[in-house]
């Protein structure tokens, strides 16, 4: 016993004055928690000597806990892991701070922290977080770039400031840092994937397509990029292209419903009703693609000649989403079904409402929303709306341009199943 408190006690001491000495060389309060807790544990084990009894095993765990393994944890984080405990304290209690809604207070508190130590790296993340989550996308920016500064290493915090700039429409600087990722590791699948929604944002459609070819070497089995590259092709109008990687998209995944319903409008655009039906149906299992999908089934109804089904597949689709009803007042192929199909509610309270916004400033809001409703049109939706388009062209081509183009299809089908006979031979 006495051997005991003797080897508890001086190991007790020298972490005591360990832990002092950190106080007094980063002048961080912080540590005056871990001294509290040890003055605690080593006072206990000294008020036993005048007590009658021992303690018992609560109070014997109490005082090894808050006089040797607190300290002890201290040193192992700071020597073993590498971090900075009064950087870790502080960042935790802000944690907790937002946990229970006091963001503002997180924040004041980090910010008197980094005054006192600039170059903390967890801090400028931290803050850089938080920026981000309050769309304080200027203040995130300059956040994350304080931390690429402090360790270019980190690929994972660049691709966030790529993230971000992204997101404050400062799409050239993004590039270039997302650049510069995939320079260090090509095989970066979310850097890809960012670079690719700038280009195709930017309308950069030849650069998206290297970039995504470039990124199958590395993931030859990434549905994502089969897609993404199909819906580049298709917004280069190279049909045939889009065609083979929405193909393999579904392929990978079968439960690919988006790309079946961009192969639906690829074959409909060619006059393929058939096939371009057995693409739609499959689209109805899915309920981002099922209003769609019963939207052109009403198409190929009505060019099949059936209006009754025409009728009855519209009556769901603009039952599922609102938006098809304006879609069938610009397609001229709906003219003889129109009339049987009632308009949604959610259009008429529309039309009420901008017929009640009569003043200047009102109609001035309204053209702020409608643009920025359009910068934030999706990429899917972007492929979709020009696929809807292409087919409302290839609807108004002449009977003898179609006869070209279905001529040309059945041509190149001739072809490839021939060259299919001369392999197997």
């Amino acid at each position: 016993m006495i051997v005991e408190k003797i080897f508890f006690n001086l190991i007790a001491i020298a972490l005591f004055t360990i832990i002092f000495m950190k106080l007094i060389h980063k002048n961080d309060t912080s540590y005056i928690i871990i001294l509290i807790c040890e003055f605690i544990g080593i006072a206990i084990n000294f008020i036993e000597l005048f007590l009658p009894t021992t303690l018992n095993a609560f109070f014997r765990v109490l005082i090894y806990f808050l006089a040797i393994l607190i300290p002890l944890w201290v040193l192992w984080l700071e020597y073993f892991k590498k971090m900075n405990f009064p950087e870790f304290f502080h960042v935790m209690i802000a944690k907790i701070l937002i946990s229970k809604g006091q963001q503002e207070q997180a924040k004041t508190r980090i910010v008197h922290f980094l005054s006192k130590n600039p170059n903390s790296q967890v801090a400028h993340k931290f803050m850089a977080e938080c920026y981000e989550k309050e769309e304080n996308y200027d203040a995130a920016v300059s956040e994350y770039k304080k931390v690429t500064e402090l360790n270019r290493n980190d690929l994972d915090i660049a691709y966030r400031l790529a993230f971000v700039m992204n997101k404050n429409k400062q799409n050239e600087q993004a590039i270039e840092v997302l650049q510069d990722i995939l320079r260090h590791k090509p095989e970066s699948e979310n850097a890809t994937n960012l670079l690719g929604d700038i280009y195709f944002e930017e309308e950069k459609y030849k650069e998206a397509a290297s970039l995504y070819m470039t990124a199958l070497r590395y993931h030859p089995g990434s549905y994502d990029l089969y897609y993404s590259l199909g819906m580049v092709y298709t917004m280069c109008n190279d049909f045939s292209r889009a065609k083979e990687c929405y193909e393999k998209a579904a392929e990978i995944n079968s439960m690919s419903f988006h790309a079946k319903l961009s192969l639906g409008q690829i074959a409909l655009a060619y006059g393929d009703l058939d096939e371009a039906e057995k693409y739609f149906m499959q689209g109805i299992g899915a309920e981002e693609t099922e209003a769609g999908s019963y939207y052109y089934l009403s198409k190929i109804a009505m060019l099949k000649g059936d209006e009754d089904k025409a009728a009855n597949y519209m009556k769901v689709a603009v039952n599922l989403d609102s938006a098809n009803y304006k879609q069938l007042q610009k397609d001229p192929i709906f003219t003889p079904i129109r009339q049987e199909i009632p308009k949604p509610e959610k259009i008429e309270k529309q039309e009420m409402q901008e017929v009640k916004k009569e003043t200047d400033q009102e109609m001035k809001h309204i053209v702020e929303e409608d643009q920025g409703k359009k910068k934030i049109v999706s990429k899917e939706k972007k492929v979709f709306r020009h696929l809807f388009k292409t087919n409302l062209l290839m609807e108004n081509l002449s009977n003898e341009d179609l006869i070209m183009i279905r001529n040309k299809k059945e041509k190149q089908k001739m072809q490839e199943k021939q060259q299919k006979e001369q392999e197997q031979d």
